[in-house]
């Protein structure tokens, strides 16, 4: 996290802040006021870019907290340099995280009433999967893979490089982590079958239609209800409900992330 926000603030500093050239320090502060609705993210982040920096953040609104338009977020206090120097830094990681959480709550709220848990995927921009995926939790969403060290899943490009299903599983067994899940990707209610029982952990369906999802769902209860089982594939905020309904375990979605729109937050100098 250090490391992340120190390359963010570096990238925006560049040579140095030419306003510090010019004219001398004095004590400052400023509100970070909320000029839109949305669930906030990015404290931890803020306060680690804080302590490096040595400004003062009085928080009014904390991670996975909502906010509405015209609300106080925090206050920031230091010395003007440091104060404007940090400024874009710690806006755009507020904008970013903040964004994503809100969109995923949207989605919380729709899922949550039935049960479903939503997750969030690996479509992460590079270099922000720990960022983005912070802020997915801020949101109210479980974190999926983290990477591919985590869990097996056998997706439709592994399927095709795989002979013997029944072979590969049984050495996958024998070589990754005792505590590690296999999930393989079904576009089928046939391949869901074929999955369970060869041992999945988690079946992924991939891409079904809510009708299809809830035959597989019947089918998981009724024969092997210990495996788990997602749902994924451009479900949006419109259909979730839907997917939801048909009492699958969880419902993951890149759109979290890569369809947030930002929200809209300003550093005001008093």
């Amino acid at each position: 996290m250090k490391k992340f926000v120190l390359e963010a603030l570096a990238e925006d500093v560049g040579r140095g802040d030419l306003y510090a050239l010019v004219f001398e320090a004095q004590e400052a502060s400023a509100n970070i006021i909320a000029k839109s609705s949305g669930v906030l993210a990015g404290e931890k982040y803020c306060d680690v870019l804080a302590k490096e920096e040595g400004l003062l953040i009085t928080w009014h609104k904390y991670d996975s907290d909502t906010f509405s338009k015209g609300d106080l977020i925090a206050v920031v206090e230091s010395d003007s340099h440091a104060l404007l120097k940090c400024e874009r830094t710690l806006l755009n990681m507020l904008l970013h995280a903040s964004s994503i959480a809100t969109l995923t709550r949207k989605y919380v709220d729709i899922a949550a009433p039935y049960g479903t848990r939503l997750l969030d995927t690996r479509k992460t921009r590079p270099m922000l999967r720990v960022f983005e995926k912070y802020a997915t939790r801020c949101g109210g969403a479980v974190n999926h893979r983290m990477g591919l060290d985590d869990c097996l899943m056998l997706k439709d490009t592994h399927l095709k490089t795989i002979d013997d299903l029944s072979a590969f599983m049984a050495k996958a067994r024998q070589s990754i982590p005792f505590t590690s899940k296999i999930e393989i990707e079904a576009e089928t209610f046939e391949q869901a079958k074929t999955f369970m029982a060869a041992g999945a952990d988690i079946v992924m369906c991939d891409n079904m239609t809510p009708e299809q999802l809830a035959e597989v769902v019947l089918y998981k209860k009724e024969n092997y209800p210990s495996i788990l089982l997602e749902a994924s594939g451009n479900i949006s905020l419109e259909t979730i409900e839907a997917y939801a309904k048909t009492g699958v375990d969880a419902i993951s979605s890149g759109s979290l992330i890569h369809q947030a729109n930002w929200i809209d937050l300003s550093m005001k100098v008093n």
